[in-house]
């Protein structure tokens, strides 16, 4: 019975599906049409309203640039942006889902990072999560507090973003009997407060920006204008650690030109940007056909040490800063030599460049005097990134070849992931004939250089697998790194042994660079923002545009260092 039951119910739904049934009922035809043309008329109705809000809005924003230019002009300067609307327009209409979805994915792995900072390290410069403890690796800089203010202010953040801006107007002080890195401070510190006064226009983080780059200053002070790396920030006293045998690093002291630059241009100041430029016009008295230059340069005569050639520990950001000098430079005539340099040595980075067998990875190699070595530090995995973003400067040609390197690049650095147990990289590969690649360096400290390249491929090539390749890297970290009192390091990739250090670039840089990955072009622009090597984000000055910056609506014993971030284990 109740079988009979429910396949006569069954079958008396399906007769209101045949046709005939309403040729016999025209009453019912022609309620059924009735109610099929005020739907199709509701849905285009929809359509032609979104259609003309977005018309309507992208209209008032033309209206608020072209109003923002007049006002500049008259020497009106205003404490809004309309970048600040784009934030915002591009939250209410979000196109992708799935994106969505990674990017709130991405931002609650921050507040748990920051949340676990805040309750255990709380103005220290970094968290060991499984100690549950701070410590000052950077002297007392609140390094990972300065490090992560723009990250906060981009995810939306706003209490968390404010309370760590309490803390920099009211504790924060480089009167420290400490001898700091120049490069680290620059990056992490000066970058992160510049950004942070981009992007708030609070101007308690220039101030302190130009107190702390005031301190470093002195280190500039060599008779060839090549700085020494590390400088006591109470005293003065600038030196080279002894295991450079006096020479100072390439990366180390080519790698604080957009941070100097964007300081002299808010303050109204020349002296920083002159200090800064200054290393360039040295180094391009002894640049090289080939445009690679030895990590080790003497601060006294300015000439190169013989020493290795490498895109990863210690030379990499060198060849990163000339590219974006000259973007922050608006590629005019007075920056168009960082773009000379920049492309002399993309010749060389090609020169270094290797495939694998069987899988045809593309791999730089390091050099040593006349031999090349068959190894490449995730540190180099910044390349993919720097070469996309550069393609573009090129005649068509030759950048279709520049952006084909950087995807076969990109490539192998995802692919530094996948091919340990645990799908996080080591610190450095060698590569052998007919075996590919192989961990050297078995370590992962939380780095971003591969995240920071998907990021940039995605944005300029508008192909969706990077950000596939972003978030099986995310989902790496969550599943490895994860703890509950915020995200470790591995001390080995193949066991999954975990470490105790919270780096603070993972809260600056790869945080960040996935939950751009994730987010519309728009959010921080590359028409209107330059990345420092630390991921601050740094405003592109128009041409003749001397106007303060004004808010976006839209984070021990002295160790050798790693090149672009002194990273450790915990």
């Amino acid at each position: 019975m109740a079988r009979r039951s429910s396949s006569s119910s069954s079958s008396g739904a399906w007769r209101y599906l045949n046709p005939a049934y309403y040729l016999k009922r025209p009453t019912r035809l022609a309620l059924l049409f009735f109610v099929f043309v005020a739907a199709t008329f509701a849905f285009w109705d929809r359509q032609s309203l979104v259609r003309e809000y977005e018309s309507e809005i992208s209209r008032l924003d033309d209206e608020i640039n072209r109003l923002h230019d007049q006002l500049r002009k008259a020497g009106v300067h205003l404490d809004e942006n309309p970048i600040s609307d784009k934030i915002s327009r591009e939250k209410l209409v979000e196109i992708d889902p799935i994106n969505s979805e990674r990017r709130e994915k991405v931002k609650e792995a921050m507040v748990h990072a920051w949340s676990s900072y805040v309750k255990y390290a709380w103005g220290m410069d970094e968290l060991q999560p499984q100690s549950r403890n701070g410590v000052n690796s950077f002297g007392g800089l609140g390094a990972t507090l300065v490090d992560s203010l723009d990250t906060l202010y981009i995810m939306g953040l706003k209490d968390e973003f404010q309370k760590a801006r309490d803390w920099v107007a009211e504790s924060l002080s480089f009167d420290k009997d400490y001898d700091a890195s120049v490069f680290e401070t620059t990056i992490r510190v000066v970058g992160g407060l510049l950004s942070a006064y981009d992007l708030s226009g609070d101007k308690v983080f220039l101030e302190k920006a130009k107190d702390i780059t005031d301190r470093l200053l002195p280190a500039w002070d060599t008779p060839s204008g090549i700085p020494y790396n590390r400088i006591n920030l109470a005293h003065g006293r600038a030196h080279n650690p002894g295991w450079t045998n006096g020479d100072s690093i390439l990366a180390d002291s080519g790698t604080e030109q957009l941070e100097f630059i964007a300081l002299s241009q808010r303050t109204g100041d020349p002296k920083y940007q002159q200090k800064a430029e200054n290393v360039i016009r040295q180094l391009q008295k002894i640049y090289p056909n080939d445009g690679l230059l030895p990590i080790y340069i003497n601060p006294h005569s300015g000439t190169a040490s013989y020493s290795t050639i490498t895109f990863g520990a210690m030379g990499d950001s060198f060849y990163e800063y000339l590219l974006k000098v000259w973007i922050q430079g608006n590629k005019t005539e007075h920056v168009k030599h960082y773009r000379e340099m920049w492309e002399t040595s993309m010749e060389g980075l090609i020169s270094l460049t290797k495939k694998t067998t069987p899988s045809n990875y593309s791999y730089i190699c390091e050099k040593n005097g006349g031999s090349l070595s068959d190894k490449m530090d995730e540190l180099a995995c910044f390349a993919p990134g720097m070469l996309a973003l550069g393609a573009s400067g090129y005649g068509t040609e030759k950048a279709e070849e520049i952006m084909n390197l950087a995807k076969e690049l990109g490539r192998t650095c995802y692919n530094f992931y996948q091919t340990t147990p645990t799908k996080l990289a080591g610190e450095n590969y060698f590569f052998r004939t007919g075996q590919d690649m192989g961990v050297g360096t078995s370590w992962n400290i939380l780095r971003p250089e591969t995240v920071e390249s998907l990021m940039y491929l995605w944005r300029l090539t508008g192909n969706k697998t990077y950000q596939d390749w972003g978030w099986d890297i995310f989902q790496a970290f969550e599943k490895n790194s994860r703890v509950e009192s915020g995200y470790v390091g591995l001390r080995d990739v193949n066991t999954g042994e975990k470490d105790n250090m919270m780096q603070s670039f993972f809260l600056a840089e790869t945080l960040k660079y996935l939950y751009l990955l994730f987010s519309p072009p728009s959010v921080i622009s590359f028409d209107e923002w330059v990345f420092n090597t630390e991921a601050h984000p740094l405003r592109i000055t128009p041409l003749n545009d001397n106007s303060k910056a004004r808010s976006v609506d839209i984070a021990t014993p002295a160790v050798r260092p790693f090149g672009r971030k002194q990273g450790k284990q915990g």
